[in-house]
């Protein structure tokens, strides 16, 4: 197979450290296999002196297969495992010396989360302030960090919370123990602790393993990094591949110092950079350099292609999130009809949550699509929970939407119960709800009786606002008198996280549909969502658009990209943002770059000046990563700034002056073209009832979003809404009654 000179050396490179700085599609695959080759027909390595150690159990599945045909020897010989793999082969034999039997368990996340909420139990903690999952977030962290049970309660002395969890660490590694189990982070942890304490097993495998390789050494945490250093440690023979460039896991415990600071830990390393890139075409490859460039914390490194320069990167910016979904389902739908497949294309967003109007478009636009790395959004826990509510509000007869809410939250209805209520509904020919309502005529219900009867007079006392509340209101009072959300934010992990932007974007749905439709209604919403959630994702057809966050595209390759949600807000995020700790911020302009050397042909940028989260409409300024691409490689298109931006200050300017004059006009003909009363500064709604006591250009503070001035407010059929620039979290339009702004 033919090599670029730095390859070639890379390959060539045997003794000693090795740092290989791979940057995105330049071939390090390619480099890892040859190098194994390299060492068993050219060195005269024995295969089995050889460990490379990959992220995925398919990455190492792969090159096995290439050492295979490369080497012509039986790549089963050649140790190729993920990190936990390997672990787990070495702790089968030795972990006896550590107290355990080697015939261990390894527990996934659902026995973890048997085993914590048994010692929450036991220790009576607040399941309100103590969520499984947060407790084994922190756990996990702590292994990650190598940090025992002893440390940790070391560390957390003065902390009340901190000694919480260390007692809740060692009461689950004593269960652990006990049951002769390991976690996944413990098989790490129990690795380096067995080499650390048993120089004889250590040394064995150090001779076993002369010559040690590890691909994606920029996603390595703490314990994997000691785990590494320890069996490189007596011939020294360790060669790294990675990019720092595209180190996006910091939240999962990835220590982008591990790549960084290489040298200082094998002062003797020898560096060799792969700049040239073999999938996308150079203007990307300049936006791409362009963008990452404004890291400080990085190794300099410059992408090259040998293909040509190709089409520039095209920026499009649309007034709202409907039309960005509209455009990219149209732009596919074009592309394909001059010859292109489906899966030629990827749409990438920062959040899950971005996916909904995608879904729905191109269903709408019969565009075939699958969801990588997650549900589809009317699939996910939470939206069909919420859903689950109004579907029973609306028609209490649906019996499996009443049997998934009855425990959420928990009501201590337990499943012998209501099997008999149902068997009660059978026999009378009724609903379960209308049994569970009758729960005092049920045989053998006389303790559950009360529980069932108050879950249905809570529904039943929703279902008489039907009518009274908008849809948007009725869900947030499901929202609020349920804690869903208040415990999902108590859990603080990625994934409760994730949970509440999705739940924000059914908000967002749910005012959408309020907006347009000729006459909305619970049931008219629920229909409306019907057409769009009952998606079959089993069809085996490969020929389709794929759809995924910035972290699932990592690894991957498409000729056309859309990078979309471009704006300050949402990426980076108004956490990002926000946050004195710089390094969020280059972790976010790292994964920008993931996004960008996706593309091979043709990369298109998205935003909007407009995007409803949770329902309020939010006013963002282009991302800052777009404004880090020279001007001269990109193309703005017709309908994108700054081409008709002289254009648009002419019609912006017209629109506020008709405002004025019609506002200056007699009550009679004081509408605007948008038909609401607008105020300037000075003016004020008199004889409306529940005005604001602010005015326009009044400054006033939000409980969340800090002080800001008050750019519009306009009297709607119900309340009042207002606009204001808010010095930390830009332009939001909301609801006087429900902001609760203070004027300062």
């Amino acid at each position: 197979m033919q090599l670029n000179p730095q390859q070639q050396a890379a390959v060539e490179c045997t003794e000693g450290p090795l740092l290989i700085i791979a940057g995105a599609g330049s071939g390090k695959t390619r480099v890892l296999t040859q190098r194994i080759a390299y060492l068993i027909t050219e060195k005269q390595v024995n295969p089995w002196n050889i460990l490379a150690i990959t992220f995925t159990n398919k990455a190492a599945g792969e090159m096995r297969d290439r050492v295979d045909q490369l080497a012509d020897v039986n790549g089963g010989s050649v140790w190729v495992s993920t990190f936990h793999s390997t672990c787990v082969r070495i702790l089968r034999r030795f972990i006896d010396r550590l107290g355990y039997d080697t015939n261990f368990t390894i527990y996934d996340t659902d026995d973890q989360k048997h085993v914590i909420k048994d010692i929450i139990k036991q220790m009576n903690l607040d399941t309100r302030m103590y969520k499984d999952r947060a407790l084994l977030s922190a756990i996990s962290s702590a292994k990650n960090e190598l940090i025992s049970p002893e440390e940790y309660q070391l560390s957390a002395a003065g902390d009340w919370n901190k000694q919480t969890i260390s007692k809740v660490y060692s009461a689950y590694q004593r269960m652990l123990k006990q049951n002769n189990a390991l976690d996944f982070d413990d098989l790490l942890m129990k690795t380096v602790e067995l080499f650390q304490s048993q120089p004889d097993v250590l040394d064995s495998y150090q001779e076993r393993f002369r010559y040690l390789m590890v691909d994606e050494y920029q996603d390595t945490n703490t314990a994997q990094f000691v785990l590494v250093q320890l069996l490189a440690k007596k011939y020294r023979n360790l060669c790294v591949v990675g990019d720092d460039d595209q180190s996006i896991y910091r939240f999962r415990g990835a220590n982008i110092r591990n790549i960084l600071d290489f040298e200082k830990s094998f002062p003797e390393a020898k560096v060799i950079k792969l700049e040239q890139n073999y999938r996308s075409t150079q203007n990307i490859l300049n936006a791409a350099n362009a963008v990452i460039a404004n890291n400080r914390g990085r190794k300099k490194k410059t992408l090259w292609s040998d293909r040509d320069e190709g089409e520039l990167v095209h920026f499009r910016q649309f007034m709202n999130a409907f039309e960005e979904a509209e455009y990219v389902a149209g732009d596919i739908r074009a592309k394909v009809r001059e010859g292109a497949e489906y899966s030629d294309f990827a749409v990438l967003y920062r959040t899950n949550a971005q996916s909904r109007l995608f879904e729905e478009k191109f269903l709408m636009a019969n565009i075939p699509y699958r969801l990588v790395g997650g549900l589809n959004f009317y699939s996910r826990k939470e939206i069909k929970d919420l859903l689950a509510y109004l579907k029973t509000i609306d028609n209490a007869r649906d019996d499996l939407a009443v049997r998934r809410i009855i425990n959420v939250p928990k009501r201590g209805i337990g499943a012998a119960s209501l099997n008999k209520a149902a068997d009660y509904a059978e026999a009378q020919g009724i609903s379960l709800y209308e049994a569970m309502r009758r729960a005092d005529e049920v045989p053998g219900l006389a303790r559950a009786a009360a529980k069932l009867k108050g879950f249905t007079q809570y529904i039943d006392s929703l279902r008489a606002m039907v009518g009274i509340l908008s849809v948007e209101e009725l869900l947030n009072k499901v929202i609020d008198q349920t804690g869903y959300v208040r415990e999902l934010e108590a859990e603080d992990t990625e994934e409760s996280r994730a949970r509440i932007e999705n739940i924000d974007e059914l908000i967002t749905k749910v005012v959408t549909y309020e907006e347009n439709a000729e006459q909305s209604s619970l049931n008219g919403f629920l229909a409306d969502v019907a057409l769009v959630a009952d998606i079959d994702m089993e069809d085996e057809d490969t020929n389709k658009v794929l759809l995924m966050t910035l972290h699932s595209a990592k690894g991957l390759e498409f000729p056309n990209v859309y990078l979309t949600g471009m704006e300050d807000g949402i990426f980076p995020s108004y956490m990002t943002i926000t946050s004195d700790d710089v390094m969020e911020l280059e972790e976010e302009r790292r994964l920008c770059y993931v996004g960008i050397t996706r593309a091979m042909n043709d990369l298109v940028m998205t935003s909007c000046k407009t995007r409803m989260i949770r329902g309020e409409t939010q006013y963002n300024k282009v991302s800052r990563f777009v404004h880090e691409i020279p001007r001269e490689l990109v193309d703005l298109g017709r309908d994108s700034l700054p081409e008709r931006k002289k254009e648009r200050e002419i019609q912006k300017n017209n629109v506020w002056k008709k405002a004025v004059q019609d506002f200056r006009k007699p009550a009679a003909y004081s509408q605007t073209m948008f038909d609401k009363p607008v105020l300037t500064k000075g003016s004020s709604l008199m004889g409306a009832s529940g005005a604001p006591d602010y005015e326009v250009g009044d400054t006033v503070r939000h409980i969340k979003f800090g002080t800001g001035m008050v750019l519009n407010i306009v009297k709607g059929a119900k309340d009042y809404e207002v606009t204001v620039d808010f010095e930390k979290y830009g332009v939001k339009k909301m609801f006087a009654a429900f902001a609760k702004l203070q004027k300062i």
